[in-house]
């Protein structure tokens, strides 16, 4: 009897079946969703960035204490100013305003000041100076402050929000402001600026 006929050897490494039509279409469409999800992903995290990227500080200037006609003794003046804290396409919503009350010098001999960032506390709306009734009025939804910046009726939580003011060779100075809230007051900055991720100087004189 003779020996059988040995088997050949099969390959151990068999090829791949080929992706079928619906396995393409997956792989096709993951790939369509990935690069939606980073056409919008990026922007995002851009602004994000953006948004907590450390900042220089500016000082905007507003005009000599000498001048009686900048700063009349005991009258309150609107000055606005366009804000440092701007981008290029912001055009004329890059303007801001400070009401500037120069009340004298105090026993010190140093001037004193009271400034106001021209924001409404309730939703951010400009307030409107009446000195016949010595009120600061909003018109959107009829917030009322005193000449003192105190709230004095309506629906804003608090007063006027204060502004960071310094005097430099006899030149009063406002620190660019960014649109307060009642977590990062112009006085008092909110967490994340505590934290340092946002730069901003809180030095300068304050009434």
């Amino acid at each position: 009897m003779g020996d059988p006929t040995p088997t050949p050897p099969q390959p151990t490494d068999a090829p791949a079946p080929e992706p079928d039509r619906r396995s393409a279409l997956l792989w096709v469409t993951g790939g369509l969703g990935a690069a939606a999800a980073a056409a919008v992903g990026v922007p995002v995290a851009g602004f994000l960035a953006g948004a907590v990227r450390a900042r220089p500080v500016d000082w905007v200037p507003l005009g000599k204490i000498a001048d009686a006609t900048v700063f009349p003794p005991n009258e309150t003046r609107l000055h606005v100013f366009r804000n440092p804290i701007h981008e290029e396409w912001d055009g004329d919503s890059a303007k801001t305003g400070a009401y500037v009350r120069y009340l004298g010098k105090d026993e010190a001999g140093k001037d004193q000041f009271w400034v106001f960032s021209m924001i409404c506390a309730h939703l951010g709306c400009p307030v409107t100076w009446f000195p016949q009734s010595g009120l600061f009025m909003c018109p959107c939804h009829g917030g009322v402050y005193y000449e003192n910046g105190d709230r004095a009726s309506g629906p804003p939580p608090r007063g006027l929000y204060k502004m960071p003011w310094r005097i430099t060779d006899g030149v009063l100075e406002v620190q660019a402001p960014h649109l307060p809230t009642l977590q990062d007051t112009l006085e008092k900055p909110s967490k994340i600026v505590e934290l340092g991720v946002i730069k901003r100087d809180r030095t300068g004189e304050r009434a």
